[in-house]
């Protein structure tokens, strides 16, 4: 990494703000990716030096990544997301925006935005992912939207989603619900094979994961309690024994390609 001139930072924004206030929660409760994804994209790459999580959160792109990339760097415009999880080995994190990375020209090999894209797909942060990679350099983004476990359980969260949470979602989730579909890469795309993120969670871990979604964290900030709470006897008559394991899948959705072929 090389730095740019410093620029005055820009007041955080609302989502920036929303996931910094619970950044413990969000690396205890969301689910990983699958590791045949990471072997693929650095199949696809012509060298492995050098990958780059852009909006790394807690870190959940970056680690697998350094097993098959030399040196890893971490991205993100909040710094208590980048603390969150104290032992990165092998990554290097620095903090700033998506339009505004202090990086060198055609420096890296692989630039991935893992459930992020939605909050900044503008010209300009196109315009700074062709500037950074290499002339062979990937560009891969991708998303995950509702969970599924069983009908019963996928309803009840269904409703808590686009019912309770109507109006409290954040502009950019609009494109995570159409699957990235709405965005237009100002590159050709190639074809990205299908994977899923799995788990085997227990009915805390599930509650868990709803509380970190960002509208649930601004219903509560607006309204003052906890709108999982108020499903939890749903929940609960719908999942059986608390500690009981159940597999719960979200599919992926990508935008990949080469931005300077």
């Amino acid at each position: 990494m090389s730095a740019s001139e410093p620029r005055a930072p820009r007041p955080a924004s609302d989502s920036v703000q929303l996931f910094s206030a619970h950044s413990d929660d969000y690396a205890r409760f969301r689910p990983t990716y699958p590791e045949p994804l990471f072997a693929w994209l650095a199949h696809q790459c012509t060298s492995t030096d050098l990958a780059l999580d852009l909006a790394a959160g807690n870190g959940q792109a970056s680690l697998p990544l350094t097993r098959h990339f030399r040196q890893v760097l971490a991205c993100d415009a909040s710094p208590q997301q980048l603390s969150a999880e104290r032992c990165w080995p092998g990554v290097q994190r620095f903090v700033a925006e998506a339009e505004q990375l202090p990086l060198k020209p055609a420096q890296l090999d692989l630039l991935v935005v893992a459930q992020a894209l939605h909050w900044f797909a503008t010209p300009e942060f196109f315009a700074q992912a062709r500037l950074a990679l290499k002339p062979d350099g990937l560009f891969c983004a991708w998303c995950y939207s509702l969970l599924q476990i069983t009908p019963a359980l996928d309803d009840i969260i269904q409703q808590l989603y686009a019912t309770t949470l109507a109006g409290y979602w954040p502009d950019g989730r609009a494109s995570v619900d159409a699957g990235y579909r709405d965005i237009q890469l100002p590159f050709a795309g190639i074809e990205t094979p299908a994977f899923a993120l799995e788990a085997q969670w227990n009915l805390h871990q599930l509650t868990g994961y709803l509380r970190t979604w960002s509208a649930v964290k601004k219903w509560q900030r607006v309204n003052g309690e906890d709108p999982v709470a108020r499903l939890e006897p749903q929940l609960a008559a719908a999942w059986g024994q608390p500690d009981r394991q159940r597999r719960i899948r979200w599919p992926l959705h990508f935008l990949t390609g080469y931005p300077n072929r």
